[in-house]
């Protein structure tokens, strides 16, 4: 067993550098949005019409605002699939997804691809282990693959294995 090269540096205290690619995905953003509108507006539309028609239940003013308050929860957690980001520069590659930030330096970037059938492109890392990049995907075809063709030219230009 040899001993690591050079200070371990936590992932969360790696600086990535001047960002040269910032990429994050497109269709989902619209989806998403869609969807959290109209979970907002279902619940507060609901929260309305309680009082519309006898149904046989008692609501109160405490059950609309709980329905107001439910459809932004879930609103919000729709919301959630909008955060996924690629933001790569000199110094490595910081991944979120749609709660985890990770960052990479290039040193430990093995390559990038995109699967034949993959939804999402990775990064593979040593060790036949890989961070999946759900800021490229798929669904957004000539977005992601122009994301993965500047993200594969900076590993190119950047990935110096023999550096720690």
């Amino acid at each position: 067993m040899t001993a690591p090269q050079g200070p371990v540096v936590p992932p969360e205290a790696l600086d990535i550098g001047e960002v040269e690619l910032e990429v994050r995905p497109v269709r989902i953003r619209w989806v998403a949005s869609i969807i959290a509108a109209f979970l907002f507006a279902f619940f507060g539309a609901g929260a309305l019409l309680v009082f519309v028609a006898p149904s046989g239940f008692i609501f109160r003013a405490a059950d609309q605002v709980a329905m107001v308050v439910l459809g932004a929860l879930l609103a919000g957690g729709a919301l959630l699939f909008t955060r996924p980001r690629l933001r790569a520069g000199p110094g490595g590659v910081e991944v979120r997804a749609t709660i985890l930030t990770r960052r990479v330096p290039w040193s430990e970037v093995v390559a990038v691809t995109f699967p034949d059938g993959a939804q999402f492109a990775r990064l593979d890392l040593p060790d036949d282990e890989y961070l999946t990049i759900s800021a490229l995907q798929a669904v957004d075809r000539g977005h992601a693959a122009r994301g993965v063709t500047a993200l594969r030219r900076l590993h190119a230009q950047y990935h110096h294995p023999d550096r720690g």
